[in-house]
């Protein structure tokens, strides 16, 4: 699903390369092109978007309803093509969140989404003014954190781990020892989600410890056919298109051997 992704994180390129699918278990997937799953998964993130802001709209004091509306904001400016209508977008998703926990304090959506909102907004900015958006957005995962550390598959110490890993150390709040923990968090709290494991392999390919990501890469390889079954349908596609490109891409930097096409086994 869109919102577990993390593609407001600052100066972050993770999906570098095409890459073949070789743990293909979804025929009518692996039929279709990457990019008209992914234009498939933003038409859908948009439909979505138009229909739970038309039900704010009605009923602004409807909790659910404003949480649902901020994370729908994420959605839709994540696949934004350019940054004037995401940072359009993002600064809705702020707005209803921060009215959000100013009233629900303790609603670990309200801090989440905010966190996710404003990190689209900094990735349009790409200077001085993201980095102080960065702050904030570490309070809010920090806050989400505390109030459900498995909501979203781990996902506020998945973010806190990326922010860790990818922000200036000297500048603003990066730290490795930092983005380890969280990062390594993430896998212990929700070892079968492919995001955790993929993060953190990256992390350890950037930071130079070999070992450590073919560990991890080995780890994730054996989990991939069932979190395939696992993670599946149309909610799922566009993270499937990136998670397949970003695997071959560890795989190469991490000097890996391809693994062999799985035959499928048919039982008499």
């Amino acid at each position: 699903m869109m919102a577990t992704a993390n593609s407001w994180l600052i100066g972050l390129v993770l999906c570098a390369g095409a890459g073949l699918n070789l743990f293909a278990a979804d025929t009518n997937q692996a039929t279709t092109s990457p990019a008209r799953i992914e234009a498939d998964a933003a038409a859908r993130a948009r439909k979505a978007y138009l229909e739970i802001r038309d039900r704010f709209q009605a009923d602004t004091n409807n909790v659910e309803v404003a949480w649902q509306y901020a994370r729908a904001c994420y959605n839709v400016a994540s696949s934004a093509t350019n940054n004037a209508e995401r940072a359009k977008i993002a600064e809705e998703g702020i707005g209803v969140s921060r009215r959000l926990v100013a009233r629900k304090p303790d609603l670990v959506q309200a801090h989440y989404y905010l966190g996710m909102n404003l990190g689209q907004l900094a990735d349009t900015k790409r200077n001085m003014a993201a980095l102080k958006i960065v702050d904030e957005m570490e309070r809010e995962f920090e806050a989400a954190r505390k109030l459900d550390e498995r909501f979203e598959h781990a996902g506020a110490d998945r973010n806190l781990g990326l922010l860790y890993s990818q922000a200036p150390s000297i500048i603003s709040i990066g730290s490795r020892s930092k983005a380890r923990q969280h990062l390594r968090r993430t896998v212990d709290l929700d070892p079968d989600f492919p995001e955790n494991r993929l993060d953190l392999i990256e992390a350890y390919s950037k930071w130079g410890s070999r070992n450590d990501g073919l560990r991890e890469l080995k780890a994730l390889e054996e989990l991939w056919l069932e979190a395939r079954k696992q993670f599946a349908g149309d909610d799922w596609a566009a993270d499937w298109v990136d998670w397949d490109r970003r695997l071959e891409a560890a795989r190469r930097k991490l000097g890996a051997p391809p693994k062999p096409v799985e035959s499928p086994r048919h039982r008499d």
